[in-house]
């Protein structure tokens, strides 16, 4: 037995004019879980605490809440000391009961058709990934689109997506997606990682609906002119002046000795918008042991494409990336936008291995950079810290250069064509980003995405850099001092 303090979010509409914390320090097992806490707190302490849980009735996930921010199931997540408790990211009723209804009212039932239909094993082995939600509600209170547009939910897209698979319904599914949001998510995985079924909504659901809607013309006009451009120049950016590959083409030596060759994806935006960022980069790699081999013909990774559900053109650009890299021998290749290396992980089967530059740069090590008297805070790309599962690695860099304050890691709502078909909600998840950077008092923003970089830019008043741009400047600082 131990002792366990948490907090928690108190608020009842009939006394309270806004929500409070409370705190509380119980005995408990090790090992409890957080719902067991909430028991003790309610049983022991105060009984007015409202939570709801249903687990003897068998209506698992109604004991779903935030934890330290975080949407989990407190049947299921451990209780640690000084947590905070905190309801799903809902209409509160009372305390931790959120008011679960109208979201579970936009779940579409499925609609039989006139005449009964077996579906056939590849049917229902399709639709097995979609079916185990538990109807939580996480997802949703996750979702950075729920909260500025009236998008339906990861959930209820969930289920399109599985109503479609089923030979059994009859309803208009694509449409009806489309109608509700399709368009509106950024893809930025918040849903599937916080899904306590691991449910790949983005991926299995949002991305797939978005391609039968290609083929049903629904595809937003935006995202044709984006593809039309990939289709034409190789990019889904417009060429406005010489590019970083017509600049840097070729291989690139070490200073010193080295340590390790690999070949750079340059991606679209850092060809021809983030220039800088990439020629940083160089210099960061360069400086600690790391030959580059830049191929010309590479093209644009197709993440735009598979983002909006284009599909057509996609393995042609997947074959002559691989194949631009395979022919030269290249047995490790570099990214350092943050959608080209999810991209290129998960979207693409390669002969070669795909690692970030934060991955790349821990791994070997880097040369100490002067301390910089700056605070910072850093965000945390979607396509990065959910897509690839790096999140330590830029940490362990900026900290060498810069004081670092953290900030809630959520999208800034460049993502999945959000900003260029949907302007004004990207605009709106870029606001509440900026509001939390102001919140951290940080003189500066780092991150490690040319979409972030320059999607931020336009939402804080705060210097926005790339984590190579900062350690190059620590580099400068250092060669300054010995000098």
């Amino acid at each position: 037995m131990k002792d366990l303090t948490v907090k928690i979010r108190r608020f009842d509409p009939e006394k309270d004019s806004e929500p409070h914390f409370e705190t509380y320090t119980v005995r408990t097992n090790d090992g409890a879980r957080v719902l067991h806490v909430l028991h003790a707190i309610h049983d022991t302490l105060d009984p007015t605490l409202s939570y709801r849980y249903s687990c003897a009735s068998g209506q698992c996930g109604s004991c779903a809440v935030r934890v330290n921010g975080e949407p989990v199931l407190a049947c299921m997540e451990e209780a640690r000391n000084n947590s905070t408790i905190e309801p799903l990211n809902l209409p509160v009723k009372k305390d931790l009961v959120t008011d679960l209804l109208p979201r579970l009212e936009m779940i579409a039932p499925l609609v039989p058709k006139g005449e009964p239909v077996i579906p056939t094993k590849a049917e229902i082995d399709a639709i097995k990934p979609l079916k185990t939600c538990i109807e939580c509600l996480c997802c949703v209170s996750a979702c950075p689109a729920v909260d500025v547009t009236n998008f339906v939910g990861p959930t209820a897209m969930r289920q399109e997506m599985r109503l479609v698979l089923d030979p059994r319904d009859s309803g208009n599914r694509v449409s009806d997606a489309v109608r509700n949001g399709l368009f509106t998510c950024t893809t930025c995985q918040a849903c599937w990682k916080v899904c306590p079924k691991e449910i790949e909504t983005p991926a299995k659901a949002i991305e797939k609906l978005r391609s039968y809607a290609n083929k049903r013309g629904f595809t937003l006009p935006r995202h044709l002119e984006v593809a039309a451009l990939i289709k034409e120049t190789g990019r889904s950016v417009p060429r406005t002046a010489e590019s970083f590959l017509e600049k840097m083409s070729g291989v690139l030596e070490p200073y010193g000795p080295v340590k390790a060759t690999v070949g750079f994806f340059v991606g679209c935006l850092y060809n021809y918008r983030q220039q800088q960022s990439a020629l940083d980069a160089m210099e960061v790699l360069r400086r600690n042991g790391i030959r580059v081999i830049i191929p010309r013909e590479q093209v644009c990774c197709g993440s735009p494409l598979i983002r909006t559900g284009q599909l057509d053109y996609v393995e042609t650009l997947k074959t002559r990336n691989i194949e631009t890299f395979r022919s030269r021998g290249i047995d490790t290749v570099l990214t350092m936008c943050a959608g080209c290396g999810t991209t290129l992980k998960n979207d693409y089967t390669t002969p070669f291995r795909v690692i970030d530059i934060n991955e790349l740069l821990t791994q070997y090590g880097i040369e100490p950079p002067a301390r910089l008297p700056i605070k910072a805070t850093y965000h945390d790309p979607c396509h990065l810290m959910r897509g690839q599962g790096v999140h330590d690695q830029p940490r362990d860099l900026i900290r060498q250069v810069v004081d670092l304050v953290e900030m809630p890691s959520v999208c800034c709502g460049s993502g999945g064509g959000v900003r260029s078909g949907n302007p004004e909600e990207a605009a709106a998840i870029g606001r509440k980003r900026g509001e939390e950077i102001k919140k951290t008092g940080a003189d500066i923003v780092i991150t490690s995405c040319p979409f972030c970089e320059f999607h931020i830019m336009g939402h804080t008043d705060k210097p926005v850099k790339n984590i190579a741009t900062v350690l190059l400047e620590g580099y400068r600082e250092k060669d300054r001092k010995k000098a």
